[in-house]
């Protein structure tokens, strides 16, 4: 029998082991440090701690964890919530496909740094492993790197870098609600708040989604004549710019699909006309929802310059506010299949551009020495 000194000291033991347990499991909840890269990325319980149970909820199952290879990862993400939780904050998911460290990093920073809340929006990078990244991810960049596979042009791999990272956004925050794509060389012309309300505000995608585009047969034919038959047949077959956004409804969508993305998913026997990131995401969304896009990029481009399959690059020197108040008044380039006729006429859109493509590295500094009164300034004009 317990001695009247020693029966409080069990009680307190008996009622702190919970607690101890507890803590270890969260602790357990954290990111890891990555292989590839050598700095902490997303991994399976940072995605998931932050909704991890507090001590009062019920016990749940320990989620599954976040599989490496495609197909599973992918089967795991389309089955999560297509619906915004009802009353919770929008969020936007910015994601990026680099195979280069961000030159631009400091200017996004600033974009971030401009956004009235930290909750309104999640970043995910997409680095190819095989590369070098120095300077690493820092900032709102650093612990952000998914798990990453090789990426390179005129393959599938840069097509299938952006529905990995839609899974992982859609795994990782039931709160993102529009999920944003962007290489290394895009730059934001609007304030956060301009382009956080601008995005969120909508219940359509923004996809570039044209047809009849020169070349149209021979990027079709790329994986052989008949290769894409018969689920994407030629009328079907879709360009646009590889650079949308998406709401979580066709981000679900894309994780959903397979039997237009195993068309896509092929070697091309013709590399020069091999752009999958820029037929794929078109060709899904004029086929399966048409009515839910707005058939055109929010990030400005010029090809009115084709370098090798490259538009045209803004260097330094030509980086001055009357670029950007340009690039602010263009007008959008929309689908002309009228796939918004019952709603709004597209021949009445006017969108406004929130991004630009392609800058050069050398032109951070510029595009920083004009960031407040300009680039983040949405009331800039120049006389």
């Amino acid at each position: 029998m317990l001695s009247p000194t020693l029966f409080p000291l069990f009680c307190a033991l008996f009622l702190c082991l919970p607690v101890a347990v507890i803590f270890t499991v969260q602790r357990e909840l954290t990111g890891v440090a990555s292989p590839e890269f050598g700095f902490r990325s997303l991994s399976v319980f940072s995605l998931y701690a932050r909704n991890a149970p507090d001590a009062s909820s019920p016990p749940l199952r320990t989620p599954p964890p976040i599989p490496k290879d495609d197909e599973p990862l992918l089967r795991l993400a389309s089955h999560v919530n297509p619906n915004h939780p009802p009353g919770s904050t929008r969020k936007v998911a910015f994601m990026y496909i680099t195979t280069t460290p961000l030159p631009f990093a400091p200017l996004w920073e600033m974009f971030f740094n401009g956004s009235s809340s930290k909750d309104l929006y999640n970043v995910y990078i997409h680095a190819d492993p095989t590369r070098d990244y120095d300077p690493g991810f820092s900032g709102v960049f650093a612990n952000r790197v998914i798990h990453s596979k090789r990426s390179e042009r005129y393959t599938p791999t840069l097509a299938a870098a952006a529905r990995r990272l839609l899974a992982h956004a859609l795994l990782d925050d039931p709160q993102n609600y529009m999920f944003a794509l962007f290489s290394p060389s895009c730059v934001p012309i609007r304030s956060f708040d301009f382009t956080y309300k601008t995005l969120v505000s909508s219940r359509k995608s923004f996809i570039e989604i044209l047809k009849d585009e020169p070349w149209q047969f021979e990027r079709w034919a790329a994986r052989g004549d008949d290769a894409m038959l018969p689920e994407v047949k030629l009328e079907d077959f879709r360009i646009g710019s590889q650079f949308w956004a998406l709401t979580r409804r066709h981000a679900r969508l894309v994780a959903r699909d397979r039997r237009i993305w195993e068309k896509f998913n092929k070697t091309c026997v013709r590399e020069d006309t091999c752009y999958p990131e820029e037929n794929y995401f078109p060709t899904l969304m004029n086929r399966r929802d048409p009515r839910g896009c707005v058939p055109a990029t929010l990030t400005h481009v010029d090809w009115t310059v084709n370098d090798g399959g490259h538009p045209r690059m803004y260097e330094a020197e030509e980086v001055e506010p009357e670029l950007i108040v340009r690039l602010r008044k263009s007008r959008p380039r929309y689908g002309e299949d009228g796939i918004n006729g019952s709603d709004w006429s597209v021949s009445k859109r006017n969108d406004p551009f929130l991004f630009a493509r392609k800058f050069s590295p050398e032109a951070l500094e510029p595009l920083l020495g004009m960031a407040k009164g300009v680039l983040f300034n949405d009331s800039a004009c120049v006389a």
